[in-house]
C-alpha cells in the first residue's frame, strides 16, 4: 500500500464526524420528541380533570356490554350473516361464548355465540329446563328490570318467558330466535328501542358443565357512542388534536376531531426520500399506523391497555401523510379511586421529521465537505511528501548505478524537517562512498607506478646474486624468488593495461555501424576457441544501426566470453543474442555454468573483483579486470551491464545506447 493510500485511509477516519452528527441529530430528534410528548400528556391530564369537574356523562367504572351501530338490517334469524361486518368486535363472555350487541333508530338486536360440544335440550316452558342447556337474560330500564329464561328442545323459533312477577314496562317474553350445529348453539332476538334499556345481564348454562346456580346473569351497563359526551369534548379539545373517549374496556364513547395536517406548498412538502431517512434513521422507533382505523369501535392499543392500569403512556406512529408522524397520549380518568375510562389524544406532526431531516442533511453536508477538504489536503501533502521521497530515492538509485557517485547535488539537503535531516546523511554516507570508489578506481594505476621500482631492484639484486656464486643448495631458493618476481611483473603489467585501457575506453571515437555485424563476427571468431563446447548466435534478420566504437564492443565481447569460457564445462553450451531495443539494443551471452552467488551480482562488475579460483603456480595471475572493461565499456555507450542466474547457467547483458554525437563548429 502506498502512502497516499495509507493516508487517504487515514483521511477516512474522519468519517467518524458524520457518525458523531448523525448520533447528536438522533438525540436532538429524540429531545424533541419528549417535549412534545410532555406538552400533549399535560393536555390530555388537564382534559381528563376537566371532564371530571364539567360531570360530563363519562362511561361506568368496570366492565360494560357496548352497542354497535348497525350499518345494515339485521334480520333475526339465528345466524350470523347479518353481523359481518361486526364480529371482529365480538365480546367474550365466559370461557367458551361470545356476545354482539347492535343497535339502529328502532331497535336493539343481541346475538350470543355458545361453544358447546355436549347438549342436552329442553324448552323454556319444560320444567327440566333448568337443567338442561339455558340461557338467563336480564334486562334493566331506569328501576324495572327483568330476567328471562330462553331454551330450545330444536333448532328454530323460541320464546323466552319471564322469571320475576313484577317488571314493570318490560315484556313478559321475548320472542328469539335458536340455532344449533356441531359446535354449539346460538340465540339471536331484538328489542324495542323505546324501552330505553340501560343494563344488559347474560348467564350461559351449559349442562354439560354442571353449573350449581342455573339462575345466575352477569349484569352490565349498556354504552354506546356518546354524541352528548362528544360535544364537552369538542369543547374542550385543543386545537389541531384528535380526542377518543375510551371506556374501561377500551370502547370507543366519545370523539372529537380529526387527524389532519395544514397543507403545505408543494417545494415543503417532505418526499418519500426524506420519509425513508427520518424513518430508517433518525425515528427507529415509529410503531406502524395499521391500528389507526378511523372507524374501529375499539382501540386497543399498548398506551391505551398501560393507561386502563393507571398509568400516563404515549407513543409514536407514522402518520397516514408521507413525511409526518402522530403522536398519542393516553391518560385515564379517575374519578372517587375510580377508572371510568381513558383520554386517548392523537396530534399529527411534520415539525419533528422536517427539522430532523433539515438538521440531518445540513450536517451531511457540512461534514461531507469538511471531509473533502480534509482529504484533499491530505492527499496533497501525501503527494508532496511522495515526490520528496521519490527524488530522494532517484538520487540514491542513481548514486548506486554510478557506483556511489553523484551527478549533482544531493536534494533536501537544505530542508529543516527530518527528510532534511534523512538527505543530509545520505550526502555524508554517499561522499564517503564516493571518495572510496574512487581510491579503489586508482589503486591500479598507483600499484603499477609505485611498484614498478622497488620491482626492478629486487630483479638487479637476484641477477646480481646469479653472479655472486651462491652454494649449489641455494639455486631453489632463487629459481622461486626470480618465479614470484615474474608474477609480480605480470601484476604490475595487468595493472598498467587496466590503467590504459580506462583512458583508450574514455578516448575512443564512434561511427555508425551495423551492430548486428559486429556480434556476428566476434560469434565466428569465437567458434575456434569454444572446442567441443556448442556456441549458438541469435542475431536479428534486420540491421540494428547504433552510433558507437566497433573497437570497444568487440573488446567488451571478449571480455565477456572469456569469462563465460572458463566457467562453461566441457561439452557445455553458449550463447550469443542481439536483441534491439526502443532506446538502443541489448547483448546478451549466456553459458552453461555454476550459478552466481546473490551476494556478488551486485557486486561482479566492480574493479578488482573476481570469482575464480586462486591461481596455481604458473597460471597468469586474474585480477578480476575484465568484467570492470565491460562495465566501462557500456557505460561509455550510455548504457549498463548487469549479470542474472539462469536455470542451469548464467547470463550477461549489455544493454547499450550508443555514443552521443559530437556537435560540428
Amino acid at each position: 500500500m502506498s502512502l497516499r493510500q495509507k493516508l487517504l485511509l487515514v483521511a477516512l477516519c474522519t468519517l467518524a464526524l458524520p457518525v458523531a452528527g448523525w448520533l447528536y441529530v438522533r438525540q436532538m430528534e429524540t429531545l424533541l420528541r419528549e417535549g412534545q410528548a410532555q406538552a400533549l400528556v399535560a393536555s390530555a391530564r388537564a382534559m381528563a380533570r376537566s371532564l371530571v369537574v364539567v360531570d360530563a356523562p363519562l362511561p361506568p367504572a368496570g366492565p360494560a356490554w357496548f352497542l354497535q351501530r348497525a350499518n345494515v338490517p339485521i334480520t333475526i334469524d339465528g345466524y350470523a350473516d347479518d353481523w359481518a361486518s361486526l364480529s371482529p368486535w365480538a365480546q367474550p363472555f365466559g370461557k367458551n361464548s361470545r356476545v354482539m350487541l347492535a343497535e339502529d333508530d328502532h331497535w336493539v338486536y343481541f346475538y350470543i355465540d355458545v361453544r358447546a360440544t355436549h347438549r342436552r335440550r329442553a324448552d323454556a316452558a319444560d320444567r327440566l329446563a333448568l337443567n338442561a342447556d339455558h340461557l338467563i337474560v336480564s334486562i334493566a330500564s331506569g328501576d324495572d328490570s327483568q330476567r328471562y329464561l330462553m331454551a330450545s328442545a330444536a333448532p328454530g323459533a323460541t320464546t323466552a318467558i319471564a322469571l320475576d312477577a313484577d317488571a314493570g314496562v318490560l315484556p313478559d317474553r321475548i320472542n328469539a330466535q335458536w340455532q344449533e350445529d356441531g359446535s354449539g348453539f346460538r340465540a339471536e332476538f331484538r328489542l324495542p328501542r323505546g324501552l330505553r334499556l340501560d343494563r344488559f345481564g347474560l348467564g350461559v348454562h351449559v349442562a354439560a358443565d354442571g353449573d350449581p346456580d342455573p339462575l345466575t346473569a352477569d349484569n352490565r351497563p349498556l354504552i354506546d357512542f356518546s354524541a352528548p359526551l362528544s360535544q364537552e369534548v369538542a369543547r374542550l379539545a385543543p386545537d389541531g388534536v384528535r380526542v377518543r373517549i375510551l371506556s374501561p374496556d377500551a370502547w370507543l364513547v366519545a370523539q372529537s376531531g380529526k387527524l389532519a395536517l395544514p397543507d403545505l406548498p408543494a417545494g415543503d412538502r417532505p418526499g418519500w426520500f426524506a420519509s425513508l431517512v427520518y424513518r430508517s434513521l433518525l425515528a427507529t422507533r415509529l410503531d406502524s399506523d395499521s391500528a389507526w382505523a378511523e372507524d374501529a369501535p375499539r382501540i386497543d392499543l399498548p398506551e391505551v391497555r398501560e393507561a386502563m392500569q393507571g398509568k400516563t403512556a404515549t407513543a409514536w406512529r407514522a402518520g397516514e401523510a408521507r413525511g409526518s408522524v402522530v403522536l398519542a397520549a393516553a391518560m385515564p380518568i379517575q374519578m372517587q379511586g375510580k377508572s371510568h375510562g381513558v383520554v386517548l389524544l392523537e396530534q399529527p406532526s411534520r415539525a419533528v421529521p422536517l427539522l430532523a431531516n433539515r438538521a440531518l442533511f445540513g450536517l451531511l453536508l457540512t461534514s461531507f465537505a469538511v471531509l473533502l477538504v480534509a482529504g484533499g489536503v491530505l492527499l496533497l501533502f501525501a503527494t508532496r511528501l511522495t515526490i520528496r521521497l521519490r527524488r530522494l530515492r532517484n538520487a540514491a538509485e542513481r548514486a548506486q548505478a554510478n557506483d556511489g557517485r553523484l551527478d549533482g547535488p544531493f536534494p533536501l539537503t537544505d530542508a529543516t524537517d527530518e527528510l532534511g535531516d534523512l538527505a543530509r546523511s545520505f550526502e555524508r554516507l554517499f561522499e564517503v562512498v564516493g571518495g572510496y570508489t574512487d581510491y579503489l578506481r586508482t589503486l591500479a594505476s598507483k600499484l603499477s607506478h609505485e611498484l614498478n621500482t622497488p620491482l626492478a631492484i629486487v630483479k638487479s639484486s637476484l641477477d646480481n646474486l646469479d653472479h655472486a656464486g651462491l652454494p649449489p643448495e641455494a639455486a631453489p631458493y632463487l629459481a622461486r624468488a626470480r618465479d614470484g618476481v615474474a608474477r609480480l611483473g605480470q601484476l604490475v603489467r595487468a595493472m598498467s593495461e587496466a590503467s590504459r585501457m580506462e583512458r583508450a575506453i574514455a578516448s575512443a571515437e564512434a561511427e555508425d555501424v551495423d551492430l548486428a555485424d559486429i556480434v556476428r563476427g566476434c560469434a565466428e571468431g569465437y567458434r575456434a576457441l569454444a572446442g567441443d563446447r556448442r556456441l549458438d548466435a541469435e542475431l536479428p534478420p534486420t540491421p540494428v544501426p547504433m552510433h558507437c566504437s566497433p573497437e570497444l564492443i568487440a573488446q567488451a565481447l571478449d571480455k565477456l566470453f572469456d569469462n563465460a569460457l572458463s566457467f562453461t564445462p566441457p561439452g557445455g553450451w553458449l550463447r550469443i543474442a542481439l536483441t534491439p531495443t526502443v532506446d538502443g539494443a541489448d547483448i546478451e551471452l549466456s553459458n552453461e555454468g555454476p550459478p552466481l552467488p546473490a551476494a556478488m551480482q551486485g557486486r561482479l562488475f566492480d574493479s578488482l573483483v573476481s570469482l575464480r579460483d586462486k591461481a596455481t603456480p604458473g597460471d597468469a595471475p586474474h585480477l578480476g579486470l575484465g568484467l570492470y572493461v565491460v562495465r566501462l565499456v557500456a557505460e561509455r555507450h550510455q548504457g549498463s551491464a548487469s549479470a542474472r542466474n539462469l536455470e542451469g547457467g548464467v547470463a550477461f547483458t549489455l544493454h547499450l545506447k550508443g555514443l552521443p554525437r559530437q556537435r560540428l563548429g
